[in-house]
This record gives C-alpha cells, structure tokens and sequence, in this order.
C-alpha cells in the first residue's frame, strides 16, 4: 500500500479507478494499493463462520456507535471512529478479574474494553440450584458488590454494553 503525499489530484480521492484503489484515512491522508482478486478464493468453514460473526458485529456497531455516547467519547483525540470502538466491544467481551467473598460481602473485580454495565450475584446449593440471585452495585475502586448471609458456591455474569457475557465460579 502506497501513501500519496501532495498530490493535487490524488489527494482526498476514494474508490477504484481501473487496478487501483484509492482510500482516504480518518487523519486525511490518502493511501493506493492494488486491486486484489478474491473471484476464485474458497474459503473454509472457520472463515464463513468468523464472517457471519463479523457481519452481526456491523450490525451491531452501525446503530450501537449512533445511540451510545460512551463510544463517541472515547473515539475523541484518537484515530478510531465511534464506530471502530463499538465494533470491538462486540468482539471483546467482558473478563472477570477475581471474585472475593469476606464478611457478607462478595465483591468482584471485572473490566471490559468499553465498559461493564452489570454484574449478576448466583448464590448455588451443591445441587447448582439458585438460593439467591441479584444484582451487584458498582463500589469503589471498579469493584463490584454484592451483600449476602447466604452460603454456597457463587457463580458471577458480567455484561458489557455489546451483550457480551461471561461468566465464573467460585
């Protein structure tokens, strides 16, 4: 890929034009390269796989960088458009950190390339039946808190604003 520096003619210009095309950045510079041929490429499940994931990501990202402003804001002094953040939230789900639980209190420590906008608190008998389930508070410090007297095994959820899910026991 070629970078087109102080070319009157080139300069902004996007799109093909013959076996070359043209992009313009998001820093307004404006970059060509060759036409690539895919006419005769099969591709294997794994990639149709990962492309159909891809393409539920766009749809994703298409509305979710218009209708969530946190994406805006941390698109702001940086090369990524609202939408680019949006995109890899929906890729990037959430990871929980570790899972404390001391004086009727079970505090979690989970993050998100974005942002984590909610944490499920499972109480579980030796059964894996549910005692008690509710919502974490986010505390101090990005923790997450949960009060409880009950006893049993504790299965976390934490959500990211994309839907992602994940999930850990203790």
């Amino acid at each position: 890929m070629a970078k087109v520096k102080k070319h009157p003619m080139i300069r902004g210009l996007s799109g093909a034009i013959g076996n070359m095309i043209y992009r313009e950045m998001p820093n307004g510079e404006t970059w060509a390269s060759g036409k690539y041929d895919f006419d005769h490429r099969k591709f294997s499940q794994g990639q149709k796989d990962h492309q159909s994931r891809f393409q539920k990501a766009v749809a994703y990202a298409r509305t979710a960088a218009k209708q969530h402003p946190i994406y805006a804001e941390l698109a702001k002094g940086t090369v990524k458009s609202p939408y680019n953040w949006a995109l890899s939230d929906w890729f990037n789900p959430p990871v929980i950190h570790g899972i404390q639980r001391q004086a009727g209190c079970i505090r979690v420590e989970a993050t998100d390339n974005v942002q984590v906008i909610r944490v499920m608190i499972s109480i579980l008998d030796e059964e894996g039946g549910i005692v008690e389930q509710g919502e974490a508070i986010r505390g101090e410090f990005g923790l997450w808190e949960y009060e409880t007297a009950t006893e049993g095994r504790v299965r976390v959820e934490a959500w990211d604003l994309a839907g992602n899910v994940t999930s850990k026991e203790l």
